[in-house]
């Protein structure tokens, strides 16, 4: 995992992902991804995306209310802009790397 933060200089193939990841809303700040702070880390690994977002998913306050919700759409929106229209498989975590949501193309 490469750990997110601005202004590092990245491969070109993650550059194709963060320029994708821009077009993410964070529903709770109104900035995208990268601005608020919810990407903590990521992969790219030939066909293979793995996203850390910035919760715990086991955390009571995570669990409840719309912190919940705006994670679940960022979630969706992580597999709506990448599985298989750029990945053929993608892995989403919490910060304890627990997966919080996947998807992988059967063969």
């Amino acid at each position: 995992m490469k750990v997110y933060y601005p202004g590092r200089e990245w491969p070109e193939e993650y550059k194709r992902v963060l320029e994708k990841m821009k077009e993410i809303i964070d529903p709770v700040t109104g900035d995208n991804i990268l601005d608020s702070g919810v990407v903590a880390g990521l992969e790219v690994k030939d066909r293979t995306l793995k996203v850390w977002l910035r919760f715990e998913s086991q955390a009571e306050y995570n669990i409840l209310g719309g912190a919940a919700m705006a994670y679940s759409k960022i979630v969706g929106d992580i597999m709506e802009k990448f599985a298989l229209v750029m990945f053929d498989n993608v892995y989403v975590y919490d910060l304890r790397n627990n997966i919080v949501g996947v998807f992988e193309k059967k063969k």
